[in-house]
């Protein structure tokens, strides 16, 4: 009798490394979602900064006692990197992604801390955040060595 459960790997065993599935679509989703992400942040920054007057409570009454100014700055940084690593996502590469997880699960923090001052931007914001988590971590590897064009 033959050992036919040790069977060697070949070339066309590991073809599927290579071929793009219906799924690329949402590291694209992920990709795109966390430009806008960080564009939103930049807008949220923005007000934080020059209207201090426009969120629900003063900065006392939010989760870490900071002024308007620093969550401004906190949130235009998060912002400027969620942009930069959106656009790094969409080219596939690896780093994008380690740091497109990391900002998303940043960003889906800063805003449960800030949820006092703007709820229900912040809560969208947050499950955005875990969308696009969801698409780099389950999907991610689709986009790997691909290009959109």
């Amino acid at each position: 009798m033959t050992d036919t459960s040790h069977r060697r790997i070949t070339e066309t065993d590991t073809r599927y490394d290579d071929e793009l599935s219906g799924w690329t679509g949402w590291v694209v989703f992920g990709g795109v979602m966390l430009i806008m992400l960080g564009a939103f942040q930049v807008i949220e920054g923005l007000v934080a900064l020059f209207d201090d007057g426009f969120y629900l409570v003063r900065s006392s009454g939010l989760v870490v006692d900071v002024d308007y100014n620093t969550w401004g700055w906190i949130h235009m940084g998060i912002g400027v990197v969620g942009i930069l690593v959106g656009l790094g996502l969409l080219t596939g590469n690896m780093a994008a992604r380690i740091f497109g997880v990391g900002i998303a699960f940043l960003s889906a923090l800063v805003n449960l801390a800030f949820i006092s001052a703007y709820p229900i931007w912040s809560t969208i914001l947050i499950v955005l955040d875990v969308l696009v988590i969801f698409a780099i971590v389950v999907h991610g590897r689709e986009m790997k060595g691909t290009y959109v064009r």
